[in-house]
């Protein structure tokens, strides 16, 4: 729930200053019209008027970092005014006696992007961009995952905050084979897949692996994504972060540029299309580690993702590089705890010589049994491990049966319990 002290939420300097620039533009000026105006009015705004506009924006970050939320929205006709919080996965508005009309937030959120983005943003309908708030006390700043885009011909914004703490890898509670396949000092390359859905805490994942090899290996770690999010600071290995859009064209062409700036582990952030997906199964192939993320909730339907984004006529020759190369998928999400947090459940699949067989052969459904009979490598299924934070006392039985993958097999799972 959000707190209702809400004295620091700066809304007034956004609705003088709006007052000013729509007085310059016509009425008659509709959809990429108006924004194109309104993109050279906020450029031609002195330097006063953009801080007190950054200002404005930054109160609602300052805010949204002290009552604990992960994200926020605003603009466009879904957020009708108001500015809207996640808070343990639950999103509510924040209680304001004013509301932003459409063209403020327009505003707003024109004057967060720079001109190259903008761009960007007016010929893709979206843009995917970091964000850093500011700090004052000799802190670290607090960095943010950004995506505008149109809401019925307005701007509307989501802001997603970056864990600036990487989790020790130990929080992971993974088995001993599974963080070895995790290490480049015990396997030198191989596929590993991060999935879940949005905000199911993939990046947090990721980035605790890339610190565990960062402080363990002696490498070279190149990391592209949409957009970067942590900055991990070197420590045995050179990291380096390519921002898709701002240092890099695409996932794509910075996975092949990466083959020829000598890396040891390439991580994807995200294999979002069938020429990412195949280019990375290429590089894995060469003999790199890779690491890369799908929004997909199983171990089965990452890989049924997989061979199903590609053509026809090479799914044959796909299934069987994805065979040699897959090293393991992590499959996670974050389950609503009993003390009103969130806790994390994980499907864990380490590819054995019996997985790359049912690969290989298109039996993918017979790996969910080798993954419940898998316990003595670290293998779990979703099921489990949500059976697993019930019996703890940390889940409900109710959530439990909400985020299983196969209702079924949970259900089974708690008839034995009661057995």
């Amino acid at each position: 729930m959000v707190e209702k002290n809400t004295s620091t939420v700066l809304l007034d300097p956004i609705k003088a200053i709006a007052e000013e620039v729509f007085s310059k533009i016509p009425d008659s000026y509709k959809g990429m019209d108006y924004h194109l105006e309104l993109g050279k009015q906020v450029k031609g705004l002195d330097g006063l008027k953009i801080k007190q506009l950054h200002d404005s924006l930054h109160s609602f970050l300052l805010y949204m970092r002290k009552n604990e939320a992960s994200d926020i929205d605003l603009g466009g006709t879904g957020c009708d005014g108001k500015i809207w919080y996640r808070v343990y996965g639950n999103k509510s508005p924040l209680q304001l006696e004013k509301r932003l009309s459409h063209k403020e937030t327009d505003l707003l959120i024109h004057s967060a992007i720079t001109s190259e983005q903008r761009k960007n943003l007016l010929n893709d309908r979206n843009l995917d961009f970091s964000y850093t708030l500011p700090t004052n006390n000799g802190s670290k700043p607090q960095r943010f995952r950004a995506n505008a885009y149109f809401d019925l011909d307005h701007l509307a914004l989501n802001m997603r905050k970056i864990d600036e703490e990487i989790r020790p890898f130990k929080s992971l509670d993974l088995h001993p084979e599974v963080a070895k396949a995790l290490s480049l000092k015990y396997y030198k390359y191989g596929l590993t897949l991060i999935t879940g859905i949005t905000g199911s805490g993939k990046s947090s994942t990721l980035d605790t692996i890339i610190d565990a090899n960062n402080r363990t290996v002696d490498s070279h770690i190149i990391i592209i994504a949409s957009p970067v999010e942590l900055i991990h600071t070197p420590k045995r290995s050179v990291v380096r972060h390519r921002e898709v859009g701002r240092d890099v064209t695409s996932f794509k062409n910075g996975a092949i540029q990466a083959l020829r700036q000598d890396p040891d582990i390439i991580v994807i952030g995200e294999l979002r299309d069938p020429e990412t997906i195949m280019t990375a199964l290429e590089i894995t192939d060469s003999g790199h580690k890779t690491f890369g993320t799908l929004h997909t909730s199983s171990a089965l339907e990452s890989i049924e993702r997989i061979l199903g984004e590609v053509p026809s006529e090479v799914q044959n020759r796909v299934r069987s590089r994805l065979a040699d190369v897959l090293t393991g998928v992590i499959s996670q999400k974050l389950v609503k705890s009993l003390d009103g947090k969130r806790v994390l459940a994980k499907e864990v699949l380490l590819v054995t010589p019996s997985v790359r067989a049912a690969i290989r052969n298109d039996n993918v459904n017979e790996i969910y049994q080798m993954l419940a009979e898998g316990s003595e490598l670290g293998m779990i299924t979703m099921e489990q491990d949500l059976k697993r934070l019930f019996d703890e006392g940390k889940i409900s039985k109710e959530e439990a049966l909400n985020n299983a993958n196969n209702k079924k097999r949970l259900i089974q799972l708690f008839n034995d319990l009661e057995y």
